[in-house]
């Protein structure tokens, strides 16, 4: 039986350099990459330190 295909969209995706999961970014995207959950959790970081 063969193993499934992996989706396209994962193949051509970034990961989060947090956490390491696929992101909505090309993996050519310039800057720091995040998953929406760390993104989410990066914005609460930087609103609060002030």
């Amino acid at each position: 039986m063969p193993s499934p295909a992996p989706s396209p969209q994962a193949d051509h995706t970034a990961a989060c350099l947090y956490c390491a999961q696929s992101t909505e970014y090309p993996l050519d995207h310039p800057g720091t990459v995040l998953c929406p959950v760390c993104e989410w959790q990066e914005a609460q970081r930087c609103a609060c330190s002030g």
